[in-house]
């Protein structure tokens, strides 16, 4: 596997080696031993899998206690994936990193707790799956507002989004809570 650096430092791309011949491919999409030499120890705990037609974006969601880390990927068609650096200590506090993660170019992002997460749908259907190294737990969900113009984040849209009630409640990062 390679780790891919994006412009926040905390936040990668992992690139799996794939092998591949006329019956189709392979690859080991998670191996503890693995993740942990490449600096991602954690345990993960959950899986989650979602489907999601063009247009729908989904986030940007967090959870301010039982904070979770994400290793998200998309294994039919393709999602602009979005992560948020909700983490005041940081110097990336306040800053996005977008990337494409697709069926085709089978990456997989590393998203570590105090992020924010969220992706919207850029092919005709998406099937997406991401562990967590929490549980999901619903009192301390929390959303940060999509659009929010502080943010500016530039989703790949195509008119307006398709989304859920909670995430068109989401809060601007002004008033968000955040992390330490």
């Amino acid at each position: 596997m390679n780790i891919l650096p994006t412009a926040i430092a905390d936040v990668v791309l992992i690139e799996p080696r794939v092998f591949g011949d006329e019956r189709g491919f392979f690859y080991e999409s998670y191996n503890r031993r693995t993740f942990s030499e490449l600096g991602i120890p954690q345990e993960f705990v959950q899986d989650n899998h979602s489907r999601s037609r063009r247009g729908v974006l989904r986030g940007l969601h967090y959870q301010i206690e039982h904070t979770q880390g994400k290793l998200v990927r998309a294994i039919v068609g393709s999602v602009y994936d979005v992560a948020v650096d909700l983490r005041r200590s940081s110097p990336t506090f306040g800053q996005w990193v977008g990337m494409e993660l697709s069926a085709e170019n089978r990456r997989m992002a590393w998203i570590p707790p105090g992020f924010a997460h969220g992706f919207v749908v850029t092919s005709d259907v998406a099937e997406f799956l991401y562990k967590t190294t929490d549980y999901w737990a619903p009192p301390h969900e929390r959303c940060l507002l999509w659009n929010d113009p502080a943010l500016a984040i530039s989703w790949p849209l195509d008119g307006e989004p398709t989304i859920a009630a909670k995430d068109a409640a989401g809060l601007p990062l002004a008033q968000c809570e955040t992390f330490a």
